[in-house]
């Protein structure tokens, strides 16, 4: 069956956390398995990233971090809602839960936004190509505001909206991300107004809350991708991105952002992303598929409402996802 023809960024998320991973990612962009990275400035082996990353011309974007690990900027001299008693961020979910009682103080955000684009600048000598954010928290209420003013006032334009169709239709994910999966899904779909507004852009469609360590495979990263796509005319050109963590697992004490690497970080999961990544089969399939691999200063971004798919239609066929 014909699809839409698809322009895919493959962004490697968490560059700068620990030296193996970073092996990973660059082995897997010099085999034109990743197109683009995400780098921790607060991640232990930030230095040694930005230098990877100028010597082999990668593409490099911050990865916004607000829940791991120490901060960056002012933060670090004080007392901040940002911080738990021992001076690193609140985590994954702990910051969620404070942002949601209210408990975070937005201004603190953007002076931590602001630091760490500042290191950004600083490490890689230019700014970035594009700002997501770690475990998705620049998609929060009150927060995306401030992300979405603070990369306008420094004039960076193109960020991840991590809402991918059915997620919560994928029975292979364990309760817990699924509907952890869900909410990012749906706190995506509310930033899409502070991000317009603000003038940032995003990719037609993004894929990779579904196919996230143990769960990457050639089948799943194709049928997330073909659900993108469900209802998009075919001959259409549509811009994707797929979020991945290929690398070698760390080896504790090294790696982290200032509390050690994590466990998800020392398994075996990051590994089987990277094999998956550099394996034939991905991307013979894909390319059958209809889908071409890119750099992400390829694209031909739009705003919403420009060219193809327009904001009706991605409102169209983005229909949240059941859990």
């Amino acid at each position: 069956m014909a699809r839409p023809r698809v322009r895919l960024v493959v962004t490697a998320d968490d560059f700068g956390y620990c030296p193996r991973r970073d092996e990973g990612i660059v082995e897997a962009f010099l085999a034109g398995a990743v197109t683009s990275v995400s780098l921790l400035v607060n991640g232990a082996a930030a230095e040694s990233a930005a230098e990877l990353a100028r010597r082999h011309r990668i593409p490099t974007g911050l990865h916004a971090n607000l829940s791991e690990g120490r901060p960056v900027g002012p933060a670090r001299h004080g007392a901040s809602s940002l911080l738990g008693p021992e001076g690193f961020f609140l985590g994954k979910m702990g910051f969620r839960e404070a942002v949601a009682a209210g408990e975070v103080v937005l201004p603190q955000v953007r002076g931590e936004l602001e630091a760490q684009l500042s290191r950004f600048r600083e490490l890689l000598g230019r700014d970035p190509t594009h700002v997501d954010g770690h475990q998705h928290v620049h998609v929060l209420p009150g927060v995306c505001q401030v992300f979405a003013e603070a990369l306008q006032a420094c004039g960076v334009r193109f960020t991840r909206l991590p809402m991918e169709r059915g997620v919560g239709s994928c029975t292979w994910l364990e309760a817990p991300a699924r509907t952890f999966a869900c909410s990012v899904e749906q706190d995506a779909r509310a930033a899409m107004g502070p991000f317009a507004r603000h003038g940032l852009r995003w990719t037609d469609v993004f894929v990779g809350l579904s196919t996230c360590g143990r769960h990457m495979s050639t089948h799943h990263v194709s049928g997330a991708l073909a659900r993108a796509l469900e209802g998009i005319p075919t001959g259409r050109a549509v811009t994707a991105e797929l979020m991945a963590h290929p690398g070698y697992p760390s080896v504790p004490p090294a790696g982290g952002s200032g509390e050690g690497p994590d466990a998800f970080s020392c398994s075996w999961e990051r590994l089987h992303e990277l094999r998956v990544l550099t394996a034939p089969v991905l991307w013979a399939q894909l390319a059958q598929d209809g889908v071409q691999l890119c750099a992400l200063h390829e694209l031909d971004s739009k705003r919403p409402g420009e060219g193809t798919p327009s904001e009706a239609t991605l409102e169209t066929f983005l229909e949240p996802s059941p859990l």
